[in-house]
């Protein structure tokens, strides 16, 4: 069997408590006088010391603790009055007052609002009379300290009371502690105060003391929420906690700004880094990230490190770090973590759009390099027949494959941006169209006459050569089917339709969008030639999808010029 922890079942037991309690109540009924108050005393400490909530009782007790036990015993019990014994119950009734809410079980928590009041009505009306020689506040404690506390001990022990984990048992909050303790300290001092100034009675200086502590605190509450538009206490006692030896809006100010300047996450990183400096209680910090590591100042046995994604962050600083300046650094780390990773990701971004344009660029050259080649192939087949205008039809094509092939290679050779793409105007870029596919059986419907308005050459090639190239490998499966190509100009539209049968919903719906499987292919010319348009200032989009009419439409956006 694993072996029990004496020390935890007795911290979290019951009995524990209710003899530590009755061997102090032993000491109080006594008297600071009697011969009996040491013994009763030193087991009262020696249990408190396995009670007490401070440091875990079954840690091995150093020399030098031991020592301070040892001192603080002996000098306790050599100048043992009854205000000794005042400080030690208020010392117990702060270390008691911050657990109590600690526990879940109600039972248990009655337990220790009992432990309180019996420490409250102790010190107010049996101890501190006797400080004060008050004979008639000591005739009446001692009907209490002699038979009603009994009977709250007594409670205590019948109560069912509910073992916890020692983990909970031992949370103690310091600073709610301390406040109760110099509250109880300022009821005794201020029952003084009366007696002396005032000369009146214990007990009405007593009743006076707490009334007037009853209203500040009645004020401080009312005071600690937003009341008739005061931001209250409580938002400025968070404030202080957050400006933790250097002003918090304005480093984050600074950081922020840091944070937008800087291009890069090294740059920012060395930045953000550089304003914990202005920190004095600093001595030193280090840094290491997937890019870079560094040091600034000197270091020290004490540290702190925080970790927040890739970025770790060491602090040194001169004194032992307290739980609100850790509070602080752990705030402050992350504010840098997390604008670290907002810069990580939009290194990440800006290196996929560089990927992506060149995806995009890589993809409209092998669809020009492969009309181009669609175009030679018809060009050798039209060479090799023996037919009396072949030899013409090669002098027309030739010279405009010739530029095709002159445009593509300056792409290669030096990228052109949106704002360079090469114009023509739109009745030669028609012509060009019409005499690169008059051996093909497309209707054309166009006016008279066309504007000579400045066109993108590169990319109405790119998207209409996609969509005739389309057609015409749909007729190798619909042989019977018409195709035409109309352009209108008030205002410019072009359209490119044929008769046979509409493509599946599915593939319908995101033709334009992105890559989608069909039997003919991926679709990604369409869509890369859907997304240059877009770049320039057009719109190409599936406007009928019927049988017998298929139809893309070609437009420039709305407002474009």
């Amino acid at each position: 069997m694993p072996t029990l922890n004496i020390g935890n079942r007795l911290r979290t037991g019951r009995w524990l408590l209710v003899v530590m309690v009755a061997l102090l109540h032993g000491a109080l009924v006594v008297g600071v006088k009697s011969p009996w108050v040491h013994p009763l005393l030193l087991a009262h400490f020696g249990l408190f010391l396995i009670w007490q909530p401070l440091w875990r009782g079954e840690r091995e007790v150093g020399r030098g603790a031991l020592a301070f036990i040892t001192v603080a015993s002996v000098v306790a019990m050599f100048w043992l009055d009854w205000w000794a014994m005042a400080f030690w119950l208020t010392g117990l009734f702060g270390l008691v007052g911050a657990r109590v809410f600690v526990f879940r079980k109600r039972s248990t928590r009655l337990i220790y609002l009992l432990l309180l009041a019996y420490l409250l009505a102790a010190l107010l009306l049996w101890v501190v009379p006797n400080i004060f020689s008050a004979q008639s506040s000591i005739d009446s404690g001692f009907i209490l300290i002699n038979y009603v506390l009994p009977v709250l001990l007594l409670l205590m022990a019948l109560l069912p009371f509910y073992k916890e984990t020692v983990d909970v048992s031992q949370t103690v909050d310091f600073v709610y502690s301390l406040l109760l303790f110099m509250l109880l300290t300022l009821v005794v001092l201020g029952a003084l105060a009366f007696m002396t100034l005032g000369r009146m009675d214990y007990l009405e200086a007593l009743l006076r003391t707490l009334f007037l502590i009853g209203l500040v605190l009645l004020a401080l509450g009312g005071l600690w929420n937003p009341r008739f538009g005061f931001s209250g206490l409580q938002f400025m006692f968070s404030r202080y906690l957050l400006n933790v030896g250097t002003p918090f809006e304005s480093w984050l100010s600074r950081l922020t700004e840091t944070a937008q300047r800087e291009p890069n996450v090294t740059s920012y990183l060395r930045g953000a880094v550089a304003m914990l400096e202005d920190f004095s209680w600093l001595s030193g910090f280090s840094w290491q990230s997937p890019g870079e590591t560094g040091q600034v100042g000197q270091i020290s046995a004490y540290s702190a490190a925080m970790q927040e994604g890739e970025l770790r962050l060491t602090m040194y600083a001169r004194q032992p770090f307290n739980p609100t300046l850790l509070l602080h650094i752990q705030l402050l780390v992350k504010l840098i973590g997390y604008f670290y990773q907002a810069k990580q990701r939009e290194q990440s971004l800006r290196d996929i759009t560089r990927l992506q344009a060149v995806y995009e660029t890589g993809s409209r050259l092998t669809h020009d390099l492969k009309n181009m080649l669609q175009s030679l192939l018809s060009l050798t087949s039209i060479a090799q027949s023996r037919e009396d205008h072949a030899q013409q039809l090669l002098l027309q094509q030739l010279p405009l494959l010739t530029q095709r092939i002159e445009a593509t290679l300056l792409k290669l050779k030096q990228p052109l941006h949106e704002g360079e793409t090469p114009g023509l105007p739109l009745h030669a870029w028609w012509d060009n169209l019409r005499m690169r596919n008059q051996y093909q059986e497309i209707g054309w419907l166009a006016p008279d006459s066309l504007p000579d308005r400045q066109i993108p050459a590169p990319m109405f090639d790119c998207v209409f050569d996609n969509l005739i190239d389309n057609a015409l490998r749909k007729r190798q499966h619909e042989a019977d089917i018409t195709i035409f190509i109309e352009i209108r100009t008030e205002p410019l539209r072009l359209s490119v339709c044929d008769s046979g049968s509409p493509m599946p919903k599915n593939i319908a719906a995101n033709l334009l969008r992105g890559a989608v499987v069909s039997e003919n292919g991926l679709g990604i010319g369409l869509y890369q030639a859907a997304r240059w348009a877009t770049q320039l200032g057009y719109t190409l989009a599936l406007t009928s999808n019927q049988p017998g009419k298929v139809c893309f439409e070609f437009k420039p956006a709305e407002g474009a010029k």
